[in-house]
């Protein structure tokens, strides 16, 4: 499908909050999808997969939740600043910037009622974990591509587990420098027990970041398919 893209500025307590909207051009309803970005901001890359989630039939957006910071796009080289920046995110600031996309795309006419799911990147697979007990309510699945860090936190993602009430996609590359295996069953292991309904993929060849192809991280096999799995479950929950 052909996707058009515009910003739009959303308002949040600390201010205007830019995000980026991509939508097929072709008139219609469509199930809405909010895309959260990785440690580097909503750059090129993550504009291109709110691209291509549109181009499969879905109002998509990108909230910036590094709208509080100086420096919104940190480049893929400086590791060290996309740490320090995302470690200043608070949980509760960006589940309401979560939460203004959610308002603002429920809002749009062609947007299908009760047809909302989330995905999220690296920082914005935490988050999207996050997402799917926070805003429990609006979120029909959500797919957390190697979310750093959903057991630490006060409270965790993890803590929250038992709130979430959509099915969830989770993806892994069993070579990530950044998130243990342990953490990886922790997860697995809390799911479980709080009885949501997942899958969990873990690519054995593929480290952290394999889905992003400006980085060296890069993993195709792992990334396509990862891509057409993330397709068939959105089109699964949402169409």
């Amino acid at each position: 499908m052909d996707v058009s893209s515009s910003v739009v500025q959303l308002n949040t307590s600390d201010g205007k909050m830019e995000a980026y909207v991509a939508q097929p051009k072709d008139g219609g309803s469509y199930p809405g999808v909010v895309v959260i970005q990785e440690a580097f901001g909503v750059n090129d890359h993550m504009k291109k997969v709110t691209d291509r989630i549109a181009a499969e039939g879905y109002v998509a957006i990108a909230p910036d939740i590094y709208h509080r910071e100086a420096e919104r796009i940190i480049p893929f080289s400086d590791m060290a600043k996309a740490i320090a920046t995302l470690q200043r995110v608070q949980d509760p600031k960006a589940m309401e910037d979560v939460g203004a996309a959610i308002a603002h795309v429920k809002a749009q006419s062609n947007v299908k009622a009760g047809s909302l799911g989330v995905i999220g990147f690296c920082m914005g697979g935490r988050l999207t974990y996050l997402t799917a007990a926070h805003h429990a309510k609006d979120i029909k699945c959500a797919v957390p591509y190697y979310g750093g860090g959903i057991p630490m936190g006060n409270p965790s993602p993890l803590s929250r587990t038992g709130e979430i009430k959509c099915p969830m996609y989770l993806f892994f590359g069993a070579k990530d420098q950044l998130i243990p295996l342990a953490h990886v069953d922790q997860i697995k292991t809390e799911l479980t027990a709080k009885k949501v309904a997942f899958q969990a993929e873990i690519y054995p060849e593929a480290g952290h970041g394999f889905f992003c192809d400006e980085r060296g991280s890069y993993h195709g096999t792992s990334a396509q398919d990862a891509w057409e799995k993330t397709k068939a479950f959105f089109a699964q929950h949402l169409k």
